[in-house]
């Protein structure tokens, strides 16, 4: 059965969905960027329905100031009160005794930096977000890597040459890649990675390995010398471009990911 759940969080009402299974494990899934809880082209509500058919509860919610719920949109940063009030309520209402969280890019990030005050007991973070950028470009590791992909394809060529290529956007690409400051402007890759060394929980990474935050997330990973990072934290690689892992294989690859983290977590 799926019923809506409405509740507050900091002098606001938020809205949830829970798809109720028989499990004591449950799957709270935040929304990324200013997705609502539905996800990209309802990837999210399918992913639910199909988990909870085969035992597992699952919450989905819009955060403050998006989708149904009330309040001011004050991004992934400051959704630690909107996490934690999802997660007493999902415990509340589907009488779950183990919780698992899963978030897509800067959800990932802010499950993984606040997790431990909600109760969650394990992680599973997509394609989490680590760049802090000036510009509107991808990040340089990205634009690196889409670059030599295209060197190796020789139907690239044949656009460069049909003019089919923006020479303008190929500079400031060229531009970005060549300047020898790092990617991370900040210290967010830092602050994430020395929380998931500490972290006792089990802990799932997802990337599609040609998605652009991946590729950025992957370049900070493989970079990270936080001592027992690598060795804790669990990492499976997708060979796709899709963020929102949108193709059938994709979303196939996806809840085969997470029912065995599931599975992992119960036992």
């Amino acid at each position: 059965m799926r019923r809506l759940i409405e509740f507050p969080c900091a002098g606001d009402m938020l809205v949830g969905t829970l798809d109720e299974g028989e499990g004591t494990t449950g799957l709270l899934i935040v929304s990324g960027g200013n997705e609502i809880r539905a996800g990209a082209h309802r990837g999210m509500a399918s992913l639910a329905a199909r988990l909870a058919a085969a035992g597992t509860p699952v919450f989905r919610f819009d955060r403050r100031g998006v989708g149904d719920s009330s309040g001011e949109n004050s991004s992934y940063a400051e959704s630690a009160p909107d996490i934690a009030t999802a997660a007493a309520t999902f415990c509340a209402e589907a009488g779950i005794t183990r919780l698992v969280g899963f978030g897509n890019c800067d959800a990932a990030t802010a499950l993984a930096l606040f997790h431990q005050a909600s109760g969650i007991d394990a992680l599973i973070l997509a394609n989490p977000w680590v760049i802090e950028q000036s510009d509107d470009l991808p990040p340089a590791s990205a634009i690196r890597s889409r670059y030599a992909q295209r060197l190796r394809d020789p139907r690239e060529w044949l656009r460069v040459a049909r003019g089919g290529i923006n020479i303008a956007n190929v500079v400031r690409g060229l531009r970005k890649i060549s300047r020898s400051e790092p990617e991370q402007s900040g210290d967010l890759a830092a602050q994430l990675f020395a929380r998931l060394a500490a972290d006792p929980s089990p802990i799932t990474i997802l990337l599609a390995s040609r998605d652009n935050t991946a590729i950025a997330f992957r370049a900070a990973w493989n970079a990270a010398d936080e001592p027992g990072l690598h060795e804790h934290v669990r990492l499976e690689l997708r060979n796709s471009a899709s963020h929102s892992f949108a193709s059938a294989n994709d979303k196939q690859w996806l809840f085969d990911q997470i029912s065995a983290a599931l599975a992992r977590a119960t036992g």
